[in-house]
């Protein structure tokens, strides 16, 4: 919850009656400082990410963008098309 606090620039929690002590001002946190537990949390969300998937799924997440797809085949013309001269001549 800090963490996300100081990101949104939220103060301290005074006077809730948690019995914590009075609220000292702490200076709000620094680019850099937000950069560094932001990345923090995304590599445990990654480490939790590889931690779930098998060696496999993870290779096909890896490698998704370089699947083979084949060529869409049929169109917008039916094999019907040609023929749409009525039969009863």
């Amino acid at each position: 919850m800090s963490f996300l606090r100081r990101l949104l620039g939220g103060g301290e929690e005074g006077g809730n009656g948690s019995g914590s002590g009075p609220a000292t001002a702490e200076p709000p946190a620094t680019a850099a400082e937000l950069e560094a537990a932001e990345r923090q949390y995304e590599l445990d969300i990654a480490r939790e990410e590889a931690r779930r998937l098998s060696d496999l799924q993870q290779r096909q997440l890896k490698y998704a963008d370089r699947a083979w797809t084949p060529p869409r085949q049929g169109g917008e013309r039916r094999a019907d098309d040609e023929d749409a001269t009525p039969a009863e001549e």
